[in-house]
């Protein structure tokens, strides 16, 4: 094929930049430094432009290294490598711990200098600190268009800042595009004057050093004393008082069904749909036949958690007929064909991109779709005909997958299982539901599950025990009680199956060279890792930094304390050393799965990216006209950018949702005692989970005793400069609850006494009996590790 006028060899564009910067030394060799500045801008560079590769070829190019000095730079980035400062990913090279090159970032601040300062959108604080970006000011600006300010929300192009100081922006960044400003709004209770109007008491987490606001008569409403209220922020005020307007009543402060809204305003979470998009989802009809296969003849089953309106995924396997598969079998996962009906521009389109996902509270969900799509059309119901998008997939007994094709079908679900069910068919024998599936498709499933478990544990993904509570509310809204589901074999199979046909989505497009958004979780960055190297050393375990950085490494830490009364400390700061996950459209692989591509193509009524991927499927295959439209790279990383940021927001929301009702829960017991442990140390004191409910809460430094405490970042601990005593992240506490927040989600504690973990330290015997007794499982559907979005909720 014949390229256009001036186009580029792919890696052209680096050899260009480096050389602009570099000049020729007659085969001298560029220092280290220049080596991990280079990869990191040119990652950036190649984010927008076609696939490139960054490795040792294009480096020698750009430095002008010649002859003998090649082989001191392969030395080097050996050396580099083995430090952790870059990484080996499809013999590309590449500086972990950066973000993506376009992100969704928050204007914040400006700096003494009067430079506007940014942060990544909605990041999740309690992982680790957002990075500073420092918005680069465009020489001259468009007529009519305004200028950023802090505030704003942005699409920004980043690129980082090669040996930036602590507590300097460690990225600069250039806007993009700049997103609609949304009213100021604030959350608060009402107190009404008797004169009429008002005065707000704000309660929202990020507006917590706001003071009070004023409402002026008639400004309020119908709210009344005491409601929970959403408030526009005006410009003049009365009584030296910023004034503000009631825009919506979200219920009396004491009614706990109001408190998933807190979330949700505080958050500017889209929750109703414009009529514009319900006509939309109520005019959809049932998909044809038409340019679909039939696959309704198929056995094909939907295994959901028991209170699931929806069910978009379901499986089947049996074994392989072909006797150069000996043992092997044909799985087949069909994905509810969201495609057909949210078109590419359409007002159902654009209000699924503005959401990302669906958001999950104890007491409602915030879908992504009108419940028309998603409760309906979509739901894969038994007995009735559904269209999907279906991966067929060749597995060997051993579980690797051999081949595997997509196709758009027409199926007939032909149960409803729930997880538990599944499992005491398998477990205990069939009911009267799953009798009749028993033996011609369960058995077959987990026999099918059983393979796919083989090549997951030799894969050796990450496997943390961290395991997740639900809240159960009663008619009231009320935290009823808090559970800790068990983990089936059921979630595992729907995980496996799952998680097998996104990498053949992925591996599909690859192959097509087809523009798709990839999931994609970094390695720990070297801070990251150094840190864990120094709290390792403190309890007595070698972290050997000084080779490539794999999943199981950290699989084989977790084996070494299984059982120890460090397991539940060390499993803590393994997934606070993990990087976020998120969307790109550049490819650096999935460290906690350990994978070297992957896709979410599982849940498209819940993930606006998996809409994407469908939609790529559709357009590479040659599926339909309804696949996804031509689009530059620059677009798909604004999206990848945004449902990034969505995603965050949701679990931001989820989380402080959770926190609120459990304070509400505890509320009634001031002055109860409770087990527990440190789950946190900070400067300012101790942040403590307790074993029963998983609520947390906070002990100031000051009520730890009559000491001064000082914070041991590395250690994790406090400890005390007279007395020497320690408080460290994994001790057994038994607290006492002074204070309760409900609408802070805020618990305060005295610590009544302590247990720390010294019991016994891990041992090589230890670790040789962990690792024979270590099952690797990734997590539940509602894990925190590093991707809760490879199976489904």
């Amino acid at each position: 094929m014949k390229k256009a006028a001036g186009a580029r060899e792919p890696g052209q564009h680096i050899v260009e930049s480096a050389q602009a910067s570099h000049v020729a030394r007659g085969g001298g060799l560029p220092s280290r430094e220049k080596i991990l500045a280079f990869i990191a801008r040119e990652r950036e560079a190649l984010s927008d432009k076609a696939p490139g590769k960054i490795g040792k070829r294009e480096i020698a190019r750009a430095f002008n290294v010649k002859g003998p000095a090649k082989i001191a730079l392969k030395r080097m980035l050996k050396d580099l490598e083995a430090d952790g400062a870059i990484e080996r990913r499809r013999n590309s090279l590449h500086k972990p711990g950066l973000l993506p090159g376009v992100v969704l970032a928050d204007i914040i601040a400006r700096d003494r200098d009067g430079d506007l300062l940014a942060a990544p959108a909605e990041w999740d604080i309690a992982q680790e600190p957002a990075p500073q970006i420092l918005v680069m000011a465009k020489t001259t600006q468009k007529p009519g268009r305004p200028a950023p300010g802090p505030g704003d929300r942005a699409l920004m192009r980043v690129e980082l800042v090669q040996g930036a100081e602590p507590g300097e922006p460690a990225y600069t960044g250039r806007v993009i595009k700049l997103l609609p400003r949304g009213n100021t709004q604030v959350l608060g209770i009402f107190r009404a004057d008797p004169r009429g109007g008002g005065h707000i008491v704000p309660i929202d987490k990020k507006n917590v050093n706001r003071g009070e606001l004023s409402v002026g008569p008639g400004d309020e409403g119908i709210a009344r004393d005491g409601d929970l209220v959403a408030v526009e922020v005006l410009r003049n005020g009365r009584l030296g008082l910023p004034a503000a307007k009631v825009r919506e009543r979200l219920g009396a402060v004491d009614n706990e069904r109001a408190i998933s809204l807190i979330a949700i305003h505080a958050h500017q979470i889209p929750h109703a749909f414009g009529p514009e998009v319900i006509a939309e989802a109520e005019r959809a009809r049932p998909a044809t036949m038409a340019h679909r296969e039939d696959w309704r003849a198929i056995p094909l089953v939907t295994i959901d958690p028991e209170d699931a309106k929806d069910h978009d995924d379901a499986v089947h396997a049996e074994r392989d007929p072909d006797p150069a598969n000996p043992g092997g079998f044909i799985l087949r996962v069909a994905i509810a064909d969201v495609a057909a009906y949210a078109r590419p521009g359409t007002a159902l389109d654009r209000e699924a991109q503005d959401r990302g996902n669906s958001v999950y509270f104890p007491d409602r969900v915030v879908p992504m779709l009108p419940e028309r799509i998603s409760n309906d059309l979509c739901s894969l119901r038994p007995n009735e005909d559904r269209p999907t998008l279906a991966a067929r997939i060749v597995a060997a007994a051993d579980g690797h997958k051999l081949s595997h094709s997509f196709h758009r079908v027409m199926m007939r679900s032909a149960a409803k299982l729930a997880y538990a069910q599944t499992q005491a068919a398998i477990d205990h024998g069939p009911d009267a539901a799953t009798a009749p599936l028993h033996a011609s498709v369960l058995v077959p499933l987990y026999e099918a599950y059983a393979a796919l478990k083989i090549a997951r544990d030799k894969r050796g993904p990450l496997d943390l025990d961290l395991p997740e509570r639900k809240i159960i509310l009663d008619d009231k809204g009320a935290v009823k009680s808090i559970a800790t589901p068990p983990r089936l074999d059921s979630h595992r199979l729907i995980e496996e199956f799952m998680i097998l046909a996104n990498v053949a989505a992925a591996e599909t497009l690859e192959a097509k060279h087809q523009a798709f958004i990839y999931r994609v979780h970094d390695e720990p960055s070297l801070e990251k890792l150094n840190h864990l190297a120094e709290f390792l050393a403190s309890i007595g375990i070698k972290f050997g930094k000084g080779q490539v950085l794999r999943a199981a490494q950290f699989n084989g830490i977790l084996a070494r304390v299984k059982g120890t009364d460090y397991e539940h400390l060390v499993n803590e700061v393994v997934l606070r050393t993990q990087a976020q996950a998120e969307y790109a459209i550049e490819n650096y692989g999935h460290f906690g799965l350990n994978l070297r591509r992957y896709a979410h193509f599982t849940s498209p009524i819940r993930r606006y990216a998996d809409l994407i991927v469908h939609r790529a499927l559709i357009s590479a295959l040659h599926l339909g006209s309804d696949g996804l439209a031509s689009i530059a790279n620059e677009e798909l990383a604004e999206i990848a950018a945004k449902i990034s940021a969505a995603e965050r927001r949701a679990m931001a929301a989820e989380r402080e949702t959770s926190e609120r009702l459990i304070a509400a829960h505890l509320a009634g017991q001031i002055g109860a005692s409770f087990q527990g442990r440190i789950s946190g140390a900070t400067s300012a004191g101790l942040f403590v989970k307790l074993d029963e409910t998983g609520a947390d809460g906070f002990i100031p430094a000051a009520m730890l005793g009559h000491d001064y405490f000082r914070h041991d970042p590395a250690r994790h601990a406090l400890i005390g400069s007279r007395t020497g005593q320690m408080h460290r992240l994994g001790d057994i506490v038994t607290v006492r609850l002074v204070e309760a927040a409900p609408l802070a989600g805020a618990l305060r504690f005295e610590l009544v006494s302590e247990t720390a973990p010294r019991q016994k330290r891990p041992s090589s015997t230890n670790a040789k009996q962990a690792r024979r007794d270590i099952r690797p499982d990734f997590g539940s559907p509602h894990s925190r590790r590093a991707d809760s979005g490879a199976a489904k909720r």
